[in-house]
Protein backbone atom coordinates (compact mmCIF):
# COMPACT_ATOMS: atom_id res chain seq x y z
CA UNK A 1 0.00 0.00 0.00
CA UNK A 2 1.68 3.52 -1.08
CA UNK A 3 1.85 5.82 1.55
CA UNK A 4 -1.06 9.09 1.17
CA UNK A 5 -0.10 11.63 -2.21
CA UNK A 6 1.43 14.35 -0.94
CA UNK A 7 2.05 18.21 -2.51
CA UNK A 8 4.89 18.67 -5.10
CA UNK A 9 7.85 20.48 -3.46
CA UNK A 10 7.26 24.09 -4.96
CA UNK A 11 7.97 28.10 -4.32
CA UNK A 12 10.98 27.48 -2.00
CA UNK A 13 13.15 30.16 -0.93
CA UNK A 14 17.30 29.74 -2.62
CA UNK A 15 17.95 29.53 1.04
CA UNK A 16 17.06 25.48 0.39
CA UNK A 17 19.74 25.27 -2.15
CA UNK A 18 23.12 23.82 -1.50
CA UNK A 19 26.34 23.72 -3.16
CA UNK A 20 25.75 20.32 -3.02
CA UNK A 21 23.07 20.66 -6.19
CA UNK A 22 23.94 18.51 -9.43
CA UNK A 23 21.45 16.69 -12.72
CA UNK A 24 22.24 13.85 -13.17
CA UNK A 25 21.45 12.63 -16.94
CA UNK A 26 21.08 9.17 -17.59
CA UNK A 27 21.48 8.80 -21.50
CA UNK A 28 22.35 6.22 -24.11
CA UNK A 29 21.85 6.28 -28.29
CA UNK A 30 20.55 3.02 -28.01
CA UNK A 31 17.07 2.08 -26.26
CA UNK A 32 16.29 -0.73 -24.06
CA UNK A 33 19.46 -0.68 -22.22
CA UNK A 34 16.88 -0.25 -18.80
CA UNK A 35 17.62 3.73 -18.72
CA UNK A 36 14.27 4.60 -17.45
CA UNK A 37 14.63 2.35 -14.87
CA UNK A 38 17.79 3.48 -14.02
CA UNK A 39 16.17 6.89 -13.73
CA UNK A 40 13.42 6.08 -11.69
CA UNK A 41 15.84 3.84 -9.35
CA UNK A 42 17.93 6.52 -8.85
CA UNK A 43 16.18 9.17 -7.92
CA UNK A 44 14.42 6.91 -5.32
CA UNK A 45 18.30 7.04 -4.12
CA UNK A 46 18.76 10.26 -4.33
CA UNK A 47 15.53 10.64 -2.02
CA UNK A 48 16.58 7.82 0.38
CA UNK A 49 19.82 9.80 0.61
CA UNK A 50 18.09 12.99 1.73
CA UNK A 51 18.18 15.18 -1.38
CA UNK A 52 14.93 16.54 -2.23
CA UNK A 53 14.75 15.03 -6.33
CA UNK A 54 13.40 15.74 -9.04
CA UNK A 55 12.70 13.23 -11.43
CA UNK A 56 12.44 14.88 -15.48
CA UNK A 57 11.50 12.82 -18.18
CA UNK A 58 12.52 13.99 -21.84
CA UNK A 59 11.43 10.68 -23.48
CA UNK A 60 8.21 10.81 -25.17
CA UNK A 61 7.33 7.68 -24.02
CA UNK A 62 6.76 8.66 -20.84
CA UNK A 63 8.45 5.51 -18.68
CA UNK A 64 9.43 7.55 -15.80
CA UNK A 65 6.11 9.14 -14.97
CA UNK A 66 4.29 5.41 -15.52
CA UNK A 67 6.89 3.61 -12.88
CA UNK A 68 5.69 6.20 -10.31
CA UNK A 69 2.04 5.58 -10.99
CA UNK A 70 1.88 9.11 -12.57
CA UNK A 71 0.31 10.32 -16.19
CA UNK A 72 0.96 14.04 -17.65
CA UNK A 73 -1.51 16.46 -16.69
CA UNK A 74 -2.38 16.99 -20.63
CA UNK A 75 -0.77 16.95 -23.76
CA UNK A 76 1.38 18.96 -25.51
CA UNK A 77 2.32 20.76 -22.20
CA UNK A 78 5.97 19.44 -21.97
CA UNK A 79 7.16 20.62 -24.82
CA UNK A 80 5.78 24.47 -23.75
CA UNK A 81 8.03 24.84 -20.50
CA UNK A 82 10.93 24.82 -23.07
CA UNK A 83 9.15 28.03 -24.97
CA UNK A 84 8.48 29.73 -21.29
CA UNK A 85 4.78 29.61 -22.07
CA UNK A 86 4.35 27.58 -19.45
CA UNK A 87 6.12 27.51 -15.82
CA UNK A 88 8.13 23.71 -15.19
CA UNK A 89 6.47 24.53 -11.67
CA UNK A 90 2.85 23.93 -12.48
CA UNK A 91 3.42 20.69 -14.47
CA UNK A 92 5.54 18.68 -11.66
CA UNK A 93 3.75 16.31 -9.85
CA UNK A 94 4.34 14.63 -6.37
CA UNK A 95 4.80 10.78 -6.01
CA UNK A 96 3.86 8.57 -3.06
CA UNK A 97 7.07 9.03 -1.42
CA UNK A 98 8.51 11.67 0.27
CA UNK A 99 11.12 13.45 -1.96
CA UNK A 100 10.72 12.82 -5.50
CA UNK A 101 8.84 14.84 -7.66
CA UNK A 102 8.41 13.81 -11.46
CA UNK A 103 8.23 16.40 -14.76
CA UNK A 104 6.69 13.92 -16.74
CA UNK A 105 6.81 13.79 -20.31
CA UNK A 106 4.12 13.65 -23.32
CA UNK A 107 4.25 13.38 -27.00
CA UNK A 108 5.39 16.58 -27.51
CA UNK A 109 8.25 15.59 -26.59
CA UNK A 110 8.99 14.32 -29.85
CA UNK A 111 8.75 17.81 -31.39
CA UNK A 112 11.78 19.35 -28.83
CA UNK A 113 14.33 19.25 -31.10
CA UNK A 114 13.11 21.05 -34.09
CA UNK A 115 11.67 23.43 -30.89
CA UNK A 116 15.39 23.93 -29.87
CA UNK A 117 16.43 24.26 -33.13
CA UNK A 118 14.00 27.15 -33.91
CA UNK A 119 14.26 29.00 -30.70
CA UNK A 120 18.34 29.20 -30.87
CA UNK A 121 18.91 28.43 -26.97
CA UNK A 122 21.73 26.52 -26.89
CA UNK A 123 21.56 26.20 -22.74
CA UNK A 124 17.77 26.62 -22.85
CA UNK A 125 17.75 23.48 -20.88
CA UNK A 126 20.91 24.05 -18.83
CA UNK A 127 18.85 27.30 -17.79
CA UNK A 128 15.98 25.66 -16.80
CA UNK A 129 17.64 23.01 -14.60
CA UNK A 130 18.81 26.12 -12.81
CA UNK A 131 15.34 27.54 -11.97
CA UNK A 132 14.75 24.19 -10.95
CA UNK A 133 17.25 23.84 -8.62
CA UNK A 134 16.15 26.42 -6.33
CA UNK A 135 14.09 23.38 -5.40
CA UNK A 136 15.45 20.26 -5.70
CA UNK A 137 19.27 19.17 -5.04
CA UNK A 138 19.35 16.36 -7.39
CA UNK A 139 17.50 16.96 -10.83
CA UNK A 140 17.35 13.46 -12.78
CA UNK A 141 16.71 13.36 -16.48
CA UNK A 142 15.95 10.74 -18.13
CA UNK A 143 16.70 11.12 -21.76
CA UNK A 144 15.66 9.76 -25.15
CA UNK A 145 18.22 7.68 -27.30
CA UNK A 146 18.80 10.00 -29.75
CA UNK A 147 22.06 12.39 -30.81
CA UNK A 148 20.50 15.89 -31.89
CA UNK A 149 20.05 19.19 -30.25
CA UNK A 150 18.23 17.82 -27.23
CA UNK A 151 21.25 15.25 -26.83
CA UNK A 152 23.63 18.34 -27.19
CA UNK A 153 21.60 20.34 -24.21
CA UNK A 154 21.54 17.41 -22.12
CA UNK A 155 24.91 17.20 -22.15
CA UNK A 156 25.32 21.51 -21.81
CA UNK A 157 22.77 20.71 -18.20
CA UNK A 158 24.16 17.77 -16.86
CA UNK A 159 27.09 17.54 -13.67
CA UNK A 160 27.48 13.76 -14.34
CA UNK A 161 26.51 11.61 -17.65
CA UNK A 162 25.16 7.78 -16.52
CA UNK A 163 25.42 5.50 -19.33
CA UNK A 164 23.68 2.02 -19.02
CA UNK A 165 24.82 0.10 -21.32
CA UNK A 166 24.29 -3.69 -22.67
CA UNK A 167 26.78 -6.27 -21.65
CA UNK A 168 28.13 -7.49 -24.54
CA UNK A 169 31.61 -7.68 -25.99
CA UNK A 170 30.82 -4.43 -28.21
CA UNK A 171 29.90 -2.22 -24.79
CA UNK A 172 33.38 -0.53 -24.83
CA UNK A 173 32.41 0.61 -28.35
CA UNK A 174 28.96 1.75 -27.70
CA UNK A 175 30.40 3.72 -25.08
CA UNK A 176 33.14 5.28 -27.06
CA UNK A 177 30.61 6.06 -29.62
CA UNK A 178 28.71 8.00 -26.57
CA UNK A 179 32.09 10.19 -25.29
CA UNK A 180 32.18 11.40 -28.69
CA UNK A 181 29.03 12.48 -29.01
CA UNK A 182 29.16 14.15 -25.67
CA UNK A 183 32.80 15.56 -26.33
CA UNK A 184 31.31 17.23 -29.59
CA UNK A 185 28.70 19.21 -27.94
CA UNK A 186 30.23 20.99 -25.06
CA UNK A 187 34.22 22.03 -24.68
CA UNK A 188 34.23 20.34 -21.18
CA UNK A 189 31.73 17.69 -20.98
CA UNK A 190 31.13 16.30 -17.53
CA UNK A 191 32.13 13.39 -15.99
CA UNK A 192 31.06 10.32 -17.62
CA UNK A 193 30.21 6.94 -15.83
CA UNK A 194 29.44 3.57 -18.05
CA UNK A 195 27.24 0.77 -16.31
CA UNK A 196 26.32 -2.37 -17.45
CA UNK A 197 22.46 -3.20 -17.12
CA UNK A 198 20.61 -6.20 -16.57
CA UNK A 199 23.71 -8.61 -16.25
CA UNK A 200 23.40 -11.70 -15.96
CA UNK A 201 26.27 -13.67 -15.30
CA UNK A 202 24.72 -17.24 -15.73
CA UNK A 203 25.55 -16.24 -19.65
CA UNK A 204 29.03 -16.49 -21.15
CA UNK A 205 29.00 -12.93 -23.05
CA UNK A 206 27.84 -11.00 -20.16
CA UNK A 207 30.56 -12.86 -18.19
CA UNK A 208 33.02 -11.38 -20.83
CA UNK A 209 31.80 -7.68 -20.60
CA UNK A 210 32.05 -7.74 -16.90
CA UNK A 211 36.10 -9.21 -17.07
CA UNK A 212 36.56 -6.89 -20.18
CA UNK A 213 35.26 -3.97 -17.95
CA UNK A 214 36.12 -4.83 -14.13
CA UNK A 215 35.71 -1.23 -12.66
CA UNK A 216 32.22 -0.63 -14.23
CA UNK A 217 29.41 -0.43 -11.74
CA UNK A 218 26.91 -3.06 -12.54
CA UNK A 219 22.69 -3.27 -12.17
CA UNK A 220 21.86 -7.26 -12.41
CA UNK A 221 19.32 -8.75 -14.68
CA UNK A 222 16.62 -9.46 -11.89
CA UNK A 223 12.38 -10.12 -11.56
CA UNK A 224 12.84 -7.40 -8.64
CA UNK A 225 13.36 -4.84 -11.56
CA UNK A 226 11.42 -6.04 -13.62
CA UNK A 227 8.81 -5.61 -11.09
CA UNK A 228 9.17 -2.19 -11.21
CA UNK A 229 6.77 -1.70 -14.15
CA UNK A 230 4.03 -4.06 -12.46
CA UNK A 231 4.03 -2.34 -9.24
CA UNK A 232 5.04 1.12 -10.51
CA UNK A 233 7.44 1.28 -7.60
CA UNK A 234 10.81 2.03 -7.54
CA UNK A 235 12.96 -1.48 -6.52
CA UNK A 236 13.76 -0.45 -3.10
CA UNK A 237 9.99 0.26 -1.82
CA UNK A 238 8.78 -3.03 -3.21
CA UNK A 239 11.92 -4.89 -2.63
CA UNK A 240 14.44 -3.62 -0.33
CA UNK A 241 16.71 -6.68 0.47
CA UNK A 242 16.98 -7.71 -2.87
CA UNK A 243 20.24 -7.90 -4.85
CA UNK A 244 19.15 -5.02 -7.37
CA UNK A 245 18.31 -2.82 -4.55
CA UNK A 246 21.58 -3.04 -3.02
CA UNK A 247 23.49 -2.51 -6.58
CA UNK A 248 21.12 0.70 -7.32
CA UNK A 249 22.33 1.89 -3.79
CA UNK A 250 26.23 1.11 -4.39
CA UNK A 251 25.83 3.09 -7.67
CA UNK A 252 23.98 6.01 -6.26
CA UNK A 253 27.11 5.50 -3.80
CA UNK A 254 29.36 6.12 -7.01
CA UNK A 255 27.69 8.85 -8.55
CA UNK A 256 27.99 10.95 -4.88
CA UNK A 257 31.95 9.96 -5.03
CA UNK A 258 31.89 11.39 -8.97
CA UNK A 259 29.93 14.49 -7.69
CA UNK A 260 32.17 15.09 -4.63
CA UNK A 261 35.44 14.87 -6.76
CA UNK A 262 33.68 17.22 -9.37
CA UNK A 263 33.29 19.91 -6.76
CA UNK A 264 36.66 19.41 -4.82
Amino acid sequence: MSPRLRAPVQDQTSDRVSAKGATIAIYSVKGGVGKTTFAANLSWCSAQGGHPTLLWDLDAAGGSGFLYGLEPKGSGLAEEVFSRDRSPLRLIQPTAWDGIDVLPADESIRALDAQLMRIGKRKRLARLTEELAQNYERIVLDCPPVMNELSAQVVRAADLVIVPLPPSPLSARAFDLVVREIAGNTRRHPPILPVLSMLDLRRALHKQARDANPNWPTIPYASAVEQCAVQQQPVGAHSPQSPAAQHFARLWAAIEQKLAERRG
